[in-house]
């Protein structure tokens, strides 16, 4: 296991409370077409024209959900995939 140094980085100093209160967000900082290339964060999401989603209520068997589950992150897109892929099947 790596150890993690303790000194001090003056390129990336620790932020105080008194930092954090005076941030702004990068879009409010950024040249509007810098802020637009920014990378998005894992689970956001852009503009939609209409939900892409439907909540359902679902009973599946608990063996089946540990199954893909265990597959880590992410499972239940995965399992929305084999479900696309039955429903092509089905006439």
């Amino acid at each position: 296991m790596q150890k993690l140094s303790t000194k001090p980085d003056r390129d990336n100093p620790v932020w105080s409370d008194e930092d954090f209160r005076r941030a702004k967000p990068a879009a409010d900082v950024l040249p509007a077409a810098l802020a637009a290339a920014l990378p998005r964060e894992r689970g956001q999401r852009g503009p939609q024209r209409e939900p892409a989603k439907q909540l359902v209520s679902l009973r599946i068997d608990r063996d089946v959900v540990e199954r893909f589950r265990a597959t880590g992150g992410r499972w239940q897109m995965r399992m929305n995939e084999v479900l696309r892929q039955a429903a092509r099947s089905l006439r």
